[in-house]
């Protein structure tokens, strides 16, 4: 059965142990959901000059934060790889003309585990990473997403993961649940009315276009994942399926193509 693509902002490694509302939509994700044969998962948090997709029998849960409590660092999301898979997903991306790497040592960092340990906890389900490529910027993620898009055919759950905001300069400790600040709110409003319109050129030239889009993300790896997921979706319709707002400054809004109603 067609799965749909989807992205969805990881937020804080402390989304997997903090009681919020991003990490109660998590928990209930993949609830309507057919179960798909792989989960494809194109992280912020894995940047490289050109496309590698990890190719393991068995993936190695990667802690790649640091000074957070110790329970963070006891959890483990122990899914399979897909080795003959991820060599098929390369060669898919090299007929596109992507020049796509294999890495057969790379586990799950954080912005993978994270939201699977959330939405599908058995860990049963063979994972794969995809890495951005931050230089490149939208259209290239865009252009990557759509040549990924045939593997939902397959039974591929392609999963962009990152955030919607994504400004840490402005952590100072505050509350996870303290009042969205105002830009965070109008930029927000803006990638929402063009990603349901499917306004891809204005999405694609987001930085210039959306009000405070260089403040909402200084560096564009956390957006990135959510192009994959546009191109991706191959035309269909887009819907917003959470919004939350976690510390003032991270918004954590969810969006899938084709996801069942």
């Amino acid at each position: 059965m067609t799965q749909p693509a989807i992205f969805v902002s990881h937020g804080s490694p402390m989304l997997a142990i903090s009681e919020t509302p991003a990490r109660s939509f998590l928990t209930g994700l993949t609830s309507g959901l057919s179960c798909p044969r792989a989960i494809l998962v194109v992280s912020a948090h894995w940047e490289t000059a050109a496309p590698m997709l990890n190719a393991v029998a068995q993936n190695q849960t990667i802690h790649d934060f640091f000074g957070f409590p110790p329970e963070l660092y006891k959890l483990q999301y122990p899914a399979p790889g897909d080795v003959e898979l991820a060599e098929q997903i390369a060669d898919l991306l090299g007929a596109a003309g992507f020049a796509t790497g294999l890495d057969r040592n790379r586990g799950l960092d954080h912005g993978a585990w994270v939201p699977l340990l959330l939405a599908l906890p058995a860990a049963k389900i063979p994972v794969l990473q995809l890495s951005v490529q931050t230089r490149e910027g939208p259209r290239h993620a865009l252009a990557l997403g759509r040549a990924l898009a045939p593997l939902r055919n397959d039974g591929v759950l392609i999963i962009g993961s990152g955030s919607f905001t994504h400004d840490l300069r402005r952590f100072r400790g505050q509350r996870v649940d303290e009042p969205e600040s105002p830009d965070v709110t109008q930029f927000s409003a803006w990638m929402d009315r063009a990603i349901v319109r499917a306004d891809i050129e204005a999405l694609v030239d987001y930085r210039e276009r959306a009000p405070f889009a260089r403040n909402e993300h200084p560096t564009e790896e956390h957006i990135l994942p959510l192009f994959t997921v546009v191109g991706a979706g191959d035309g269909g319709k887009a819907r917003r399926l959470h919004q939350s707002t976690e510390y003032g400054i991270l918004r954590m809004d969810a969006y899938g193509f084709d996801f069942p109603a």
